[in-house]
């Protein structure tokens, strides 16, 4: 292994991280950073092309599934958590992360996710991510997030609306052939 693909494998690694961490930390500015000017995002069915239709899209999730400030008599565990004074969180954890280094400009990674909140696990995936040298920078030039299963009544839940059901459904009949394909275009299947 030459020292520039070890650069690229540890630059991609520090991409994810900070997707991840401005993400959690509602820094949606920082977070799309980590995409190329001409990125595409798909996440549930839709595509996202450049930074703006990205931040776009990750500004409503994050609107979309605030949680209230105030309940007047919790239901969710996230309102539980509110009414006793504290913040709601959000943490994704990357693991299990296959780099493969194509060339000096190009490289291909696919990683798990889980995300926690205030009641524990509230969804898992994996993104099938796409990068480019930009300006002496490895950037996300494609990233295609699955989801595999949600928490129902979670926040992955109300980000995903409508496909949380058929997402649920497929978590619970342990059907995840739906997104297979993009493990076998990867490996040439």
């Amino acid at each position: 292994m030459e020292l520039w693909e070890l650069v690229a494998r540890e630059s991609i690694r520090d991409c994810i991280a900070r997707y991840n961490a401005n993400g959690d930390r509602g820094r949606i500015d920082d977070m799309v950073g980590v995409f190329a000017p001409d990125a595409v995002m798909e996440s549930g069915g839709r595509s996202f092309v450049g930074r703006d239709a990205i931040h776009a899209f990750f500004s409503g999730v994050a609107d979309g599934t605030r949680p209230p400030t105030a309940a007047a008599a919790p239901t969710t565990p996230t309102e539980d958590w509110i009414a006793r004074g504290k913040q709601p969180f959000i943490r994704h954890f990357t693991g299990t992360t296959l780099i493969d280094v194509i060339s000096e400009t190009e490289a291909r990674a696919r990683s798990y996710y889980v995300v926690l909140t205030v009641h524990g696990v509230d969804h898992w995936g994996r993104y099938f991510d796409e990068y480019g040298m930009v300006d002496g920078r490895w950037l996300i030039t494609r990233r295609t997030e699955k989801t595999d299963a949600v928490y129902e009544g979670g926040w992955g839940a109300a980000a995903a609306g409508p496909r949380a059901a058929d997402i649920l459904t497929r978590a619970l009949t342990f059907d995840d052939s739906y997104d297979d394909s993009l493990d076998d275009q990867e490996h040439g299947r």
